[in-house]
């Protein structure tokens, strides 16, 4: 079998950035490989645009190496990386025209006129907007507007494109049309996009890869399948999606202790009797009649979601149950909650990505 020996395209090792006595970023460990769609999720001053802003050059790592293309980069001066920036204001020239905004990067390096224009039209005609080149950037709608930075950026031929919430001033409807044409670009022109927003929902529709961050640090990183359904902590699993959390004893291999009883689950690798965390998501339990119910809970609270039933039960030891149901339950009505084991999700304590990965590792290496 033939080694693989491809290098990431972006590799940040051992990195901390420090503002005064602040510490920003601590210790972050990343790759990011060639032509996939990364997302950096996170809280608002979790770390996230600070990632962005060196990967950019627009700031310095305190600590630690940023090497691009094999190529270390710290102190390399932004206008000298195959990167560029959309920005979550579009950042475009009022005074200048669609075709201008586009063309402004290529021509400050001096091209040919004759390749600027062609690099112009190529872009705009990415973006969907090459009948609105000569369009004044006021005549043209957010969403316009929108495209135009990303065909700005695009024009510079950049290696990596960095989106920081490029999404987040538009509606609800346009944004979700945008979420599609941007993945669909990047498929097609096989460039690496890293995106950053603070939208859960967002980044699981979009992302080949995510980083989930907070505190500074990289709390987990995966597929969005692996993010959601193996989140390793406390905040990973709340902040993904909605999550119940219910404390646990994890009593043996596939083994569960919680609400009062025993289940059976795809989990192991814990201590025997190991304090734990229990999730399930509301989508993955079934309201039922109380005798088919692996929990009996009493109906507490619900809401109209307009496609589903947001359900809040309370079962028999006082934990509360968030269930996302098709159809409606009435308030104070005794009934059950159906779930499988392979439903249930185990939680070690505080564990970190890398003590999450080594004891996968151990527990695999004994099959």
């Amino acid at each position: 079998m033939t080694e693989d020996t491809t290098q990431p395209l972006i590799k940040f090792r051992n990195v901390d950035l420090n503002y005064g006595e602040t510490k920003v970023l601590k210790d972050i460990d990343l790759d990011i490989e060639e032509g996939k769609f990364y997302t950096l999720l996170g809280p608002s001053g979790s770390g996230k645009s600070t990632i962005l802003n060196l990967i950019s050059g627009r700031l310095q790592p305190s600590a630690g190496n940023i090497l691009i293309d094999g190529r270390n980069v710290n102190g390399l001066p932004a206008n000298q990386r195959k990167v560029n920036t959309v920005f979550q204001n579009y950042a475009l020239f009022p005074n200048m025209n669609v075709y201008d905004n586009v063309a402004f990067g290529p021509s400050i390096k001096g091209l040919a006129k004759s390749k600027v224009r062609e690099l112009v039209e190529s872009a705009l005609k990415l973006v969907k907007l090459d009948d609105l080149s000569d369009r004044e950037i006021s005549e043209i709608s957010g969403g316009q507007q929108q495209r135009v930075a990303i065909a700005r950026a695009l024009a510079n031929q950049p290696k990596v494109l960095l989106l920081d919430e490029p999404l987040s001033a538009l509606d609800y409807k346009l944004r979700k049309e945008m979420q599609y044409e941007l993945r669909e670009l990047q498929q097609r022109l096989g460039i690496t996009f890293i995106f950053v927003t603070h939208d859960q929902e967002e980044a699981l529709a979009m992302s080949d890869w995510i980083f989930v961050i907070d505190d500074g640090r990289i709390q987990q990183s995966g597929t969005p399948v692996d993010i959601y359904d193996e989140p390793i902590n406390h905040f990973v699993a709340n902040f993904i999606g909605e999550a119940n959390i219910i404390p646990g004893i994890m009593k043996e291999d596939y083994l569960v202790s919680f609400a009062g009883k025993d289940f059976k689950n795809v989990d192991a690798g814990m201590k025997h009797n190991e304090r734990v965390e229990v999730i399930i998501r509301p989508e993955d339990l079934d309201i039922v009649v109380p005798s088919r119910g692996k929990l009996q809970v009493t109906i507490d609270d619900q809401s109209f979601r307009g496609d589903s039933y947001e359900i809040t039960a309370i079962d028999d030891a006082g934990n509360e149950w968030a269930v996302q149901a098709t159809n409606p339950a009435k308030i104070e009505q005794r009934r059950g909650l159906k779930f499988d084991p392979e439903d249930i999700h185990i939680m070690r304590l505080n564990e970190s990505e890398e003590d999450f990965d080594a004891r996968l590792e151990s527990y695999e290496g004994e099959d």
